[in-house]
């Protein structure tokens, strides 16, 4: 047999320098490679919060939006307290036309405005009524004409799918010069609450004269839902336009997630032709 040489069972290896000068550069250029693929990752995630924050104030703008063009003519008040902001209105739950005078029929009912308690005739199609509705005419926002107030608004005394109403509690002080009609139940408050940084919306609570001003005072009052969080600035402007028959309501909305910032403006018309 031939003898076996010592030669093949000599071992090779890393020596301990070796091995640190190899990591030493595995970790270079694994942190170049970080470098390359962190701000490409960032700019994907703030991409995302930007559309995912884009997304909420929209469809929180949307159905501000929705709920205020359904306000009661002349029913809409913007206040501020400190950073929030506040806007209120009265929602319209039905409308239509009463007859204002007797027709050809002989049973026409008209609305008698000399009356603190009556019953008329709805012309078109029935209205809904509901326990605790109440009837506005002719509401102008004006001391003498205010829903707030309750000046021009009486208690509905029946419910159901009607044709004719009837109202008591005081004689209405104008007609409508388009003998108009609106059933309304109670209002809504949209706050901006910049503590906690949140939109919030407030309903079901009863009619005030004065607009409830802080959040403390609406979460006594009435039911709150969250529409949004992240609010980092907010701010809704009011003007009722010329002669009051059309206003615009402009509302600024901020929202922040991480470094992603959103900045959204939209206007509402809204209509006040009582």
């Amino acid at each position: 047999m031939r003898p076996i040489s010592k030669a093949k069972f000599n071992a090779t290896g890393f020596t301990l320098v070796e091995m640190v000068v190899v990591i030493t550069i595995v970790a270079i250029l694994a942190a170049g490679a970080a470098l390359l693929i962190r701000n490409p990752t960032q700019a994907f995630i703030d991409s995302e919060n930007r559309a995912n924050l884009t997304d909420r104030a929209d469809t929180a703008l949307r159905r501000m939006a929705r709920d205020i063009r359904n306000a009661l003519p002349n029913s809409v008040r913007t206040t501020t307290s400190g950073l929030n902001s506040f806007i209120e209105f009265v929602p319209v739950k039905s409308a239509g036309r009463y007859r204002a005078a007797v027709g050809i029929a002989a049973g026409d009912n008209p609305l008698d405005f000399s009356l603190s308690a009556d019953t008329f005739d709805v012309l078109g199609p029935s209205v809904n009524i509901a326990a605790g509705d109440k009837l506005v005419i002719y509401n102008l926002g004006i001391p003498g004409s205010d829903a707030y107030e309750g000046t021009n608004s009486r208690a509905l005394q029946t419910t159901g799918n009607l044709s004719v109403l009837s109202f008591n509690g005081g004689v209405f002080p104008q007609a409508s010069p388009s003998s108009r009609f609106f059933v309304v139940s109670t209002p809504v408050t949209y706050a901006c609450d910049m503590t906690n940084g949140v939109l919030l919306m407030y309903s079901g609570y009863a009619i005030q004269a004065n607009q409830p001003a802080s959040v403390a005072v609406l979460n006594g009052l009435a039911t709150v839902r969250q529409l949004a969080t992240n609010l980092t600035s907010c701010q809704i402007n009011y003007v009722p336009g010329i002669l009051q028959r059309s206003g615009v309501i402009t509302i600024y909305l901020g929202f922040t997630q991480d470094v992603a910032k959103v900045t959204l403006m939209h206007q509402v018309n809204v209509v006040n032709s009582p």
